[in-house]
């Protein structure tokens, strides 16, 4: 059986990220450094239209400009930080037929996950998300997931699997493009870590709220 891993998803090195800067700035300064490198949260781009899910049919492929990642907050002496983790390594198909989602088959690689500090991704990769031994974190679509006419929003359940644990997970997401030759995805999910064998730590003066969510945006091309 699988020891549990003790992450630091969001921490790092703490002695050297934590001990030093925010000790000799002080916790305020950390938080304000981190929340403003925080990125924001994915949403459709201004000339996103609504979906035609009749002419969206057809396979479409995760092209270049997608990115996935992680949203979640550290709390460093009562300071409330939020940190988010991306990578552009996301590959995978979705396919529509009929005005709905039947398959979507998405792949990331987590080793190329990254923050603002090498340090935090470093302990990310080791020994939160032992990315030597689970180098991908996958979602596919198990339910059909009808596109409405005029419509961005659309659910997607399907399975999610981080650090070698799967489970079923509803994704809120928005849908947009020309329908025609370029689409866009975006959304996030909420996540326990705990659910994926992923301890949030809690070293005393600097912790990991035990949630936090998977976060993407997909521009898809026609294939």
């Amino acid at each position: 059986m699988r020891t549990r891993t003790k992450a630091a998803v969001g921490i790092g090195a703490a002695v050297v990220v934590v001990g030093g800067a925010a000790v000799i700035f002080g916790p305020g300064w950390y938080a304000d450094r981190a929340e403003d490198a925080a990125a924001d949260e994915p949403s459709l781009s201004a000339s996103a239209a609504p979906a035609d899910g009749a002419d969206s049919s057809g396979t479409w492929t995760v092209s270049d400009g997608s990115y996935a990642g992680y949203r979640l907050d550290e709390v460093l002496q009562g300071e409330d930080v939020t940190v988010t983790g991306r990578t552009e390594d996301v590959t995978g198909e979705v396919t529509i037929a009929e005005g709905e989602v039947t398959e979507a088959n998405i792949e990331v690689k987590v080793a190329t996950i990254a923050t603002d500090s090498g340090n935090r991704d470093g302990y990310f990769r080791e020994n939160a998300i032992e990315a030597d031994q689970f180098p991908t974190a996958t979602f596919e679509l198990t339910e059909p997931a009808a596109l409405e006419e005029g419509a961005t929003e659309v659910e997607l359940v399907g399975d999610l699997t981080v650090h070698g644990e799967t489970k079923s997970v509803t994704v809120d997401a928005e849908v947009g493009g020309d329908g025609t030759n370029a689409l866009q995805v975006v959304g996030s999910v909420p996540i326990t870590f705990a659910d994926f064998g992923v301890e949030a730590p809690n070293l005393g003066f600097v912790s990991v709220e035990d949630t936090g969510s998977v976060e993407f945006s997909l521009d898809l091309a026609k294939g």
